[in-house]
């Protein structure tokens, strides 16, 4: 059982409950997630992410509305496809985003703050992360929520439309946890927002491009292997081949199958893990300073 600590600074004395860890990594978790949503700050902070919100959910709104007036029998586009649509957006998000999670206690040297005990640098990361990760996945999955109850209301197949709803989530989740992680070791290094969104920027954004040219000139000259090797440096490019192969529609440049789909999977969360290392030890080496 985790115990808290209670300073004495000679101010009033406390007699309440300890409740440790746990609470500090909840409290930590929920405001994190709060924060980057511009929750509980300025206005100003409130404007770029609400702003990508409703940049990604006004074409599902439109398409329902479409699908409902027409009368059609299947959405005009699946649910992972809608993801790689507004897959910028997402990037951009990420990318904004991060910076407040990551950036700001270590340029501020709040951290040492944090990391008094019982917190450990650990702990910190694996909450920072969790708040990122969540709300990048509640950012993916606004809109697909959307062309799915829509979708139903219109009159859509229930049997049809939950396999690829459940589907496109599975590569959300995926999506989440190394879009967090990898904006996440960026914005802990380049402690300077606009640097941090710069570089998250390239890394997310303009190496899929770079992705996407090497596929296509692969598939074009018909050279097997290279497309699906390639596919492994970016999530999005993840995203869309594990999508096609699941049969969810996602529509890469390159498909994938045999052994690839496991690489696929075990990639991103290998990832994800490498990068939670790195960010606990940063935090941890700048905690300790």
């Amino acid at each position: 059982m985790s115990e808290g600590v209670i300073h004495d600074i000679g101010y009033r004395g406390y007699d309440g409950p300890r409740e440790g860890t746990g609470a500090l990594a909840r409290s930590l978790y929920v405001t994190g997630l709060r924060h980057v949503f511009g929750l509980g700050r300025s206005g100003r902070s409130k404007v770029l992410p609400f702003l990508l919100v409703g940049l990604s959910v006004l074409p599902a709104v439109i398409i329902v509305g479409v699908v409902t007036m027409i009368k059609l029998s299947a959405l005009p586009l699946s649910y992972a496809a809608y993801t790689s649509q507004v897959q910028m957006l997402v990037s951009l998000f990420a990318a904004a985003q991060a910076p407040v999670l990551f950036s700001r206690d270590l340029r501020h040297r709040s951290i040492v703050l944090y990391l008094a005990r019982p917190l450990s640098a650990s702990v910190f990361a694996l909450t920072r992360w969790a708040s990122l990760a969540t709300a990048i996945f509640a950012f993916t999955l606004l809109p697909t929520v959307i062309l799915y109850v829509g979708g139903l209301l219109a009159g859509l197949d229930t049997g049809e439309q939950t396999p690829d709803f459940l589907k496109a989530v599975a590569l959300q989740v995926l999506l989440a946890i190394v879009l967090a992680g990898i904006t996440g070791v960026i914005s802990s290094v380049a402690l300077r927002r606009g640097f941090a969104v710069v570089a998250s920027i390239v890394v997310v954004i303009v190496v899929v491009g770079v992705v996407l040219i090497i596929q296509g000139i692969a598939d074009y000259e018909d050279i097997s292997g290279v497309g699906e090797a390639v596919g492994l440096l970016s999530p999005w490019t993840i995203h869309n081949g594990l999508g096609e192969a699941w049969g969810a529609g996602a529509n890469p440049i390159t498909t994938i199958g045999g052994a690839w789909p496991i690489a696929y999977i075990v990639t991103p969360l290998l990832v994800t893990a490498a990068c939670l290392a790195l960010l606990v030890r940063r935090f941890a080496k700048v905690g300790s300073r």
